[in-house]
């Protein structure tokens, strides 16, 4: 893997999501954009974490309790512990994860950050979400996950950053069709159902960055489950799927965690 040229001149997503997570791992254009948003929204951090914090559940309930090995998850962003391969392989010690992302950024922190337990094994793709050929034709890929077997597909945090303009619901479904049946879809969105004028703007700031995003009503985040069985509680605000006790996302508003969150299986 030879990241490529990290350009510093515009804001990137997965940088500003460190921002709001209090990382260090941002420049200061990312800090700039994810001020100016934070300026309109003072809990887009609560957003953030709850976002996080239901990848990290999601991601427990598949390997504990579902039993899934093997797991995809792009749009992976810059690590921040515990990163989805330690909870999966926590649960099952021979888990098998490939990340993906778009920036080089992320992908240098993967490689220096992301280790496998001895009996798993994780790989890294860079690549973008818009291309599904070249992710699940991937050697990297076929080198680590079995995609005759159950995978779960993780795309938490990623497709408001996909656009209509950018068919992402024939995305999903290409990666959905390559999957094996047993294997699981997760999903968290951000939505301006709960405060659509506060969100219209921050919208309106990473398009201004040159970052291609999108709010969706509840309806339009479950339409990407078509097809598929969804895991109780269904599509719930982000931060009531499964909570957790202890988990500080618990007493956020609909309003301060802002996105919808989704598990479903494939028959």
């Amino acid at each position: 893997m030879t990241p490529g040229r990290i350009d510093t001149t515009k804001p990137h997503p997965a940088r500003m999501y460190d921002y709001y997570l209090g990382g260090k791992d941002h420049y200061e254009v990312d800090a700039q954009a994810a001020q100016q948003v934070l300026n309109h929204n003072p809990y887009a951090a609560h957003g953030a974490r709850a976002l996080r914090l239901f990848m990290q559940r999601s991601t427990r309930y598949l390997a504990a309790e579902a039993g899934i090995r093997q797991f995809l998850d792009i749009g992976t962003g810059i690590p921040t512990e515990p990163n989805l391969h330690q909870i999966a392989q926590g649960a099952q010690p021979d888990a098998r994860i490939v990340y993906a992302d778009n920036d080089p950024i992320v992908l240098t922190h993967a490689r220096a950050l992301l280790r496998s337990s001895p009996e798993g094994r994780t790989a890294y793709l860079d690549a973008d979400v818009r291309e599904p050929g070249k992710i699940l034709d991937a050697a990297e890929l076929h080198d680590t996950i079995d995609l005759s077997q159950p995978v779960a597909l993780s795309l938490n945090a990623l497709l408001h950053f996909v656009p209509d303009e950018f068919h992402a619901y024939d995305l999903v479904q290409a990666y959905a069709d390559a999957l094996a049946p047993g294997s699981y879809l997760v999903i968290s969105h951000v939505t301006g159902d709960f405060d659509p004028v506060t969100l219209a703007k921050i919208i309106e700031i990473y398009r201004a960055g040159g970052i291609p995003a999108q709010t969706r009503t509840e309806s339009e985040v479950a339409r990407f489950f078509d097809g598929l069985e969804l895991v109780e509680p269904g599509v719930v605000p982000v931060h009531r799927w499964r909570p957790a006790a202890g988990d500080p996302s618990s007493d956020y508003t609909n309003a301060q965690a802002a996105s919808w969150a989704g598990v479903a299986r494939k028959r």
